[in-house]
């Protein structure tokens, strides 16, 4: 009796230091930047411009001020309307520039990346080009987009003809492809190197970019306390980082299992930032703590944000997801993969496709477009998920497997709820 109670204690606090041992996060890093109000979308700097432009207004500079602030609402606030206001402002620039007219094709070309707008960037971009004038932004536009619609080959060449080891953005386009790659160690390197120039440059912009980003890229290589270290580094500049309290939440959910606080940090979040994708992870929390109520209500203030005409093709990649594994409407999903495809023919859209044509139980479509468009040319996890699982269903066993063993070391960036698809497999 006294052996069987003393295993009990030995398991009971074995338990406990495991927990311990996974708690890195501290409310009192973070709390001060829960209280924070709503961001502030107008100023004296923005009226004194705007109010310089009239239905017939020629006043270029204030096109390219205006349109820049609006920007800069749109990602402080998450306010799809300011990202609408700003391509209207930007796309006048572009139509009545003759001088610095390759600065607004940019501009512009920069907000459609951001509506998902792929190919119109791309025309853009090359619009750029042909004008002799910020020859290396364009050619580090040109990268972007490129590697938003797939063209590897294409956005390696621009990134080649970049090359500069001491410029920010040279340094942040070689992290990025180095990530495409698979090469997560080299991403890092690069990406602290780039983290020092904008340290350097004391500008907080590209301060707040760098330990963001940096910040993902560490949480992809398992060294969480970093990660959450430089998201805590963001918000000592930035107090109102969605983005950074989102990557807290996500340590606190997927690494610590702390659901209920994550969703706490969320709620804080949501109060004041309207981007539709943060009522998606606050609907995966509350699925893992089993509260469907509070699940359902999250999903559907999801799916009537984005109703909204203005997001166009932004969340369609989300939608199918939702149709696949959470609502079975197959045949939608079919649809709008395919429309994704034609949009942004990258990895993950085909494998949206092909996930779409297994669900509607045509397997054998669906190994071909894993074999044609995924096998080899990417390491994304979530992409890899979905070709195990179409191997698995094809009986490519090996192939399943192998992926099995790739995808047990990336639970914390999948979430909780793919260890038990994982092992599935």
């Amino acid at each position: 009796m006294k052996y069987i109670t003393l295993c009990i204690v030995l398991l009971f606090l074995s338990s406990c230091k495991t927990e311990t041992e996974n708690l890195l996060t501290n409310k009192e890093d973070y709390n001060k930047y829960l209280a924070s109000g709503p961001s502030k979308t107008t100023s004296k700097y923005f009226e004194l411009w705007n109010s310089k432009i009239k239905p017939d207004s020629s006043q270029l500079m204030s096109f390219g001020i205006v349109g820049g602030e609006y920007n800069r609402y749109f990602q402080n606030t998450g306010d799809i309307q300011y990202l609408k206001k700003a391509e209207q402002v930007l796309a006048k620039a572009v139509s009545i520039a003759a001088i610095g007219k390759a600065g607004y094709y940019r501009a512009l070309a920069r907000n459609y990346i951001s509506q998902h707008r792929f190919r119109e960037a791309a025309q853009l971009a090359d619009s750029a080009r042909t004008i002799n004038s910020g020859v290396d932004q364009t050619l580090g536009l040109l990268f972007d987009v490129n590697m938003e619609l797939g063209n590897y080959d294409k956005a390696e060449s621009y990134l080649d003809s970049l090359k500069n080891m001491n410029d920010f953005g040279y340094l942040i386009r070689l992290a990025k492809w180095n990530d495409h790659k698979g090469d997560l160690a080299t991403t890092i390197r690069f990406m602290e190197k780039a983290k020092e120039k904008a340290e350097d440059s004391k500008n907080t912009g590209l301060r707040l970019w760098s330990y963001t980003n940096l910040a993902d890229y560490y949480g992809h290589a398992g060294r969480i306390e970093d990660s959450y270290r430089h998201y805590l580094k963001a918000l000592e500049l930035d107090p109102g980082n969605a983005y950074a309290k989102k990557g807290i939440a996500w340590i606190v959910f997927s690494y610590e299992k702390k659901a209920e606080e994550a969703m706490r940090i969320l709620d804080s979040v949501t109060k004041n930032y309207k981007a539709p994708d943060y009522y998606l992870l606050k609907a995966e929390i509350a699925d893992f703590i089993g509260d469907d109520l509070k699940s359902l209500s999250n999903f559907d203030t999801y799916f009537k944000q984005v109703q909204n005409p203005a997001y166009g093709d932004m969340y369609n990649a989300y939608n199918v997801s939702l149709y696949l594994d959470r609502t079975d409407q197959f045949d939608k999903a079919l649809r709008l993969s395919r429309k994704e495809v034609g949009n942004r023919p990258t990895p993950e859209s085909y494998s949206l496709l092909a996930y779409s044509h297994l669900k509607k139980g045509d397997k054998e479509k669906a190994l071909e477009i894993v074999q044609e468009h995924i096998e080899g040319k990417t390491f994304e996890p979530g992409i890899l998920l979905y070709a195990a699982e179409i191997y698995k269903a094809t009986g490519q066993i090996e192939k399943a497997e192998a992926l099995k063993t790739e995808l047990v070391g990336a639970v914390y960036e999948l979430g909780p709820s793919s260890e038990e698809n994982i092992l599935n497999l």
